[in-house]
């Protein structure tokens, strides 16, 4: 990757690929789409006009080849991302229910957790405007936190933001393990990006402008919390703004936060202020919430605008 092609976001993460249960509860139909926190967010990104690329490893496999043509579509670029001739590429499924929708995964000893320092593009991260990362990212191995923690320090050190998205994820490591490292990340992140129930857990505070201080007091420089069904706050050290939720009509909240991170990320990019960032966040948050799957329904920059400029006549 020379120069010219340099991204302006380089995530790390594991990617899959999702089966999402269509036509309600009980349905034995399933959609192929794709998921996986980092790579939602940068399509997410990518879909607002920002120039993304993305790490990890897959495996030598129909569903590895399946995200490498994904990302050629959403124009991500994966020149960086290496196969791993003995591990899988992780798969999921998601069903709905009375109680919102639930996810199965089947990641154990996948390609992306076999991640190591050794394999970090590191012209790539010191090359970048942010770094993006996950909890998800940091819970999949020890080897996985190992090479995040790698490329945070190799992005500081270039002067590279640091954008994390909390996406606590239980199943994977324990509450006592995930409330030390985010705590830990979330203090050197330029922007922090933690769902309301995650920090919750990390904190036992409930308040959002409490939860909101939280990040800001350990070194986050800008925080936006995603509210879910009760939209956003984003601040920094001396502005803050709360955005309700921007109407929609929810059939599938997968990715939803995922999104709303890679557009609020992109748009500073863009140099937005931090209040034209989260409202545009808040609206593409919402759209993605309209059809099934975490990345069919994302919508473009142009997407969102045209829906912002419906609701402000």
């Amino acid at each position: 990757m020379n120069a010219l092609r340099m991204p302006e976001i380089l995530a790390i993460g594991e990617p899959m690929v999702e089966f999402n249960q269509s036509g309600g509860p009980g349905s034995r139909n399933y959609l192929q789409g794709f998921g996986g926190d980092t790579s939602n967010f940068s399509i997410a990104a990518a879909r607002q006009g920002a120039k993304v690329a993305y790490f990890t490893r897959l495996g030598d496999d129909i569903y590895g080849q399946m995200l490498r043509d994904l990302w050629a579509r959403e124009g991500v670029d994966a020149s960086t991302v290496e196969s791993d001739q003995d591990a899988p590429t992780g798969i999921y499924f998601v069903t709905h229910g009375e109680n919102g929708h639930q996810f199965s995964f089947f990641r154990t000893g996948s390609a992306a957790s076999r991640m190591h320092p050794a394999h970090l593009p590191l012209a790539v991260i010191r090359g970048a405007r942010v770094l993006h990362l996950s909890g998800i990212s940091f819970a999949i191995s020890a080897s996985a936190a190992d090479t995040c923690y790698a490329a945070i320090d190799a992005a500081r050190a270039a002067g590279v933001m640091v954008s994390f998205d909390t996406n606590l994820r239980l199943r994977l490591w324990s509450k006592d393990r995930a409330r030390a490292v985010m705590t830990d990340v979330i203090g050197l992140a330029d922007i922090c990006l933690p769902s309301y129930d995650d920090i919750v857990v990390i904190t036992g505070l409930t308040d959002p402008d409490a939860l909101v201080d939280y990040c800001l007091d350990r070194g986050a420089r800008t925080v936006a919390l995603k509210l879910g069904a009760d939209g956003a706050l984003v601040a920094d050290r001396n502005r803050r703004f709360r955005f309700a939720p921007h109407p929609c009509n929810p059939v599938d909240a997968t990715g939803a936060g995922d999104t709303f991170g890679g557009a609020f990320v992109a748009r500073l990019l863009a140099g937005d202020d931090l209040a034209a960032a989260g409202l545009h966040a808040t609206v593409a948050a919402a759209l993605s919430t309209e059809g099934f799957g975490a990345v069919e329904p994302i919508p473009t920059s142009d997407a969102v605008r045209r829906v912002m400029m419906g609701a402000s006549t």
